[in-house]
């Protein structure tokens, strides 16, 4: 049996009587066309059941049909939600996704970017560590869309932690502790300052104390230093920046014969994988991250899609809720 030929741009060209070169920009360059033409191309190669090769109509569009997604630490499991949102996206789009590693750094973000830059349409840049300046500064040449971070002009996809930080001290409060400590994760992190700005105003408004320490690595390693240092200010809850660095304190305060929760209640942030198994299991704020990763790849394509005016930065704010497990009780006393 023979297989049917497959209809090529010449064929659909000669059909509707124009150059191939038409037929192509038709598919990969619309606004390059007059519309009635191009609407009789569409129409004829619709009736002739012509696809355009994709890579063909990326180079024709001067796009690679590619995005890439850069995450500070590629090992934590808080990603892998927001890793693969992004990517059943991009999939959906026809879009190639590439995954890279900053470790942290912002230096390592914005050499990746710079070195990316001519291979990808586009960055989706989960919890970056760039100031603003210099996000602003990039976003100039390149296409951005933030994920759990927020920068004035620039699309973003972003978990609520300011009322679901509130949750979790309305929570303490309930069981009434009337201090705590919340032991922050990296400098450059913007979630750890809003984390602590929603934290210390809802402290304020329990007539609460609150003591903020670190920055500590936001790791599980970060977990032994953080929980000694909280235990010198005497609190009887700990937050933590994130669940990895929750559940070092867990072990750390085990180590040392402290209570967890009748001595000490401890909360993160994020509710990963794992966060469930651990000894007490962890209390921790958790939000629709996934959907965050996928909502920041929609932004993405819609911002690099855009044509005439420029349009104004869209936000996505996602609703984040408290998961109370065993780790978090009454205050002692």
């Amino acid at each position: 049996m023979t297989t049917p030929k497959r209809t090529t741009v010449y064929d659909v060209a000669r059909e509707a009587g124009v150059a191939p070169s038409t037929v192509s920009r038709a598919f990969g360059n619309p606004r390059r066309v007059n519309a009635t033409t191009r609407d009789h191309v569409l129409q004829v190669a619709q009736r002739l059941g012509y696809r355009p090769n994709p890579l063909a109509t990326a180079l024709q569009s001067g796009r690679t049909a590619t995005v890439a997604m850069l995450v500070p630490d590629i090992t934590n499991p808080h990603f892998f939600g927001t890793i693969r949102g992004a990517e059943r996206r991009a999939s959906a789009a026809g879009v190639t996704f590439i995954l890279g590693y900053t470790e942290e750094s912002a230096d390592n973000e914005r050499n990746q970017i710079e070195r990316l830059a001519r291979s990808v349409d586009g960055f989706v840049l989960a919890a970056s560590r760039l100031p603003d300046a210099a996000t602003v500064e990039l976003a100039r040449e390149h296409n951005l869309a933030l994920v759990n971070r927020e920068v004035e002009g620039l699309p973003s996809a972003v978990v609520d932690n300011g009322r679901g930080s509130g949750q979790i001290v309305e929570h303490l409060a309930s069981l009434g502790h009337r201090t705590l400590v919340y032991l922050s994760g990296p400098r450059q992190s913007w979630l750890a300052g809003e984390r602590w700005r929603a934290l210390r105003a809802a402290a304020e408004t329990h007539g609460m104390t609150i003591t903020r320490l670190g920055p500590f690595p936001p790791r599980v390693v970060g977990g032994g230093a953080a929980a000694d240092a909280a235990l010198v200010t005497g609190a009887t809850a700990v937050v933590a920046h994130n669940d990895l660095l929750a559940i070092g304190v867990l072990r750390r305060l085990g180590e040392r014969g402290v209570r967890v929760p009748a001595d000490v209640s401890v909360v993160g942030y994020d509710d990963i994988f794992g966060a469930d198994f651990c000894v007490p299991a962890l209390t921790t704020l958790a939000g629709p991250h996934e959907e965050a990763g996928r909502a920041a790849v929609e932004l993405l394509l819609e911002k690099g899609s855009a044509t005439g005016a420029r349009t104004a930065a869209r936000r996505v704010t996602l609703p984040s809720h408290l998961v109370i497990r065993d780790s978090t009780g009454p205050a002692p006393g």
